[in-house]
């Protein structure tokens, strides 16, 4: 997969739960799978920090990979979370995701022990040599702590020819707008803030890799879709329809909202792993009244 692949609407897959938390559903997960794939969805997401990634095992990260990759039966491309604060654990994590059928890896800027610029242009260098596979980066500061600016993202970019996207939540669409500039279509840009989508892909961005698409996939497609196709008008005014959805969906910690708003439509337990908690009822209650709004708007044009 080149550059020029990644483009439209990826969904950071959410992990469900059963019971009391201890088993992963696997129905539910199906379910969700089945529904992006009905929706249009380009890309799957699953091992992520939206699908809790921390709390799971290796045996269950392995098994969510190799259902995914079933699931999707080549009509969605399949990217693994596989990134970490440990670059040999990233490339363990990598080196599995792919023998068990994905078609990439994406990993994040280590979090917690907060490299330098050159730290994290090593690790990136690092994996990319012992994975040769498509790569995609997740320069996300708010958790992290650190970002990968764009002259290391350039300096990786010369050197690692398989690091062909990255999901920028940054939240900062200067950041997009610059590396358009100067990488051009050396990398795809995706979007990693629902809420930032049609303002990043006016300045080049190629699509999302999105969390309100666990909840709304085809509307999530579709947005993209006109985004891609230069229908401006058509992007613009389902993207700002959506606005009090996302805002919603992040009122609390991820992916506790996301869950619960599954849950609302009946696809899956709004349970998470400890240390996230289930979606409060002040969320619950306004998740209700955001997407009953949104959905009887949606009729109602």
């Amino acid at each position: 997969m080149s550059a020029t692949q990644f483009a439209g609407a990826y969904t950071a897959l959410v992990t469900p739960f059963s019971g009391d938390g201890s088993q992963i559903d696997w129905p539910a997960y199906e379910r969700l799978v089945d529904a992006q794939l009905a929706g249009g969805i380009t890309g799957l997401v699953p091992c992520g920090t939206t699908g809790e990634t921390p709390t799971l095992s290796d045996d269950e990260q392995r098994q969510l990979v190799e259902r995914t990759v079933r699931l999707a039966k080549g009509k969605a491309s399949v990217i693994v979370g596989t990134g970490s604060n440990s670059t040999k654990k990233t490339i363990e994590s990598s080196v599995s995701a792919l023998e068990a059928g994905a078609d990439g890896v994406m990993i994040v800027m280590p979090y917690y022990n907060k490299p330098s610029q050159e730290g994290m242009v090593r690790h990136v260098e690092l994996v990319a040599k012992s994975v040769r596979a498509p790569i995609v980066l997740y320069n996300i500061p708010g958790r992290t702590g650190v970002e990968l600016s764009v002259e290391s993202l350039l300096r990786i970019l010369q050197a690692c020819d398989n690091v062909v996207a990255i999901k920028d939540a940054t939240g900062n669409v200067l950041y997009c707008q610059e590396l358009v500039r100067r990488a051009g279509d050396r990398i795809s840009v995706l979007s990693g803030d629902d809420a930032l989508t049609i303002p990043q892909m006016s300045v080049g961005a190629k699509g999302v890799i999105s969390v309100t698409s666990n909840v709304y996939p085809r509307q999530i497609s579709e947005c993209v879709a006109d985004a891609l196709a230069g229908r401006w008008d058509d992007a613009r005014r389902k993207h700002l329809a959506m606005l009090p959805v996302h805002a919603a969906l992040f009122m609390e910690p991820n992916p506790q909202p996301a869950k619960a708003a599954l849950a609302l439509k009946g696809q899956m337990q709004p349970g998470v792993r400890a240390p996230l908690v289930e979606a409060s009822e002040a969320c619950k209650k306004k998740l209700a009244d955001v997407m009953a709004a949104y959905e009887a708007g949606r009729e109602a044009s």
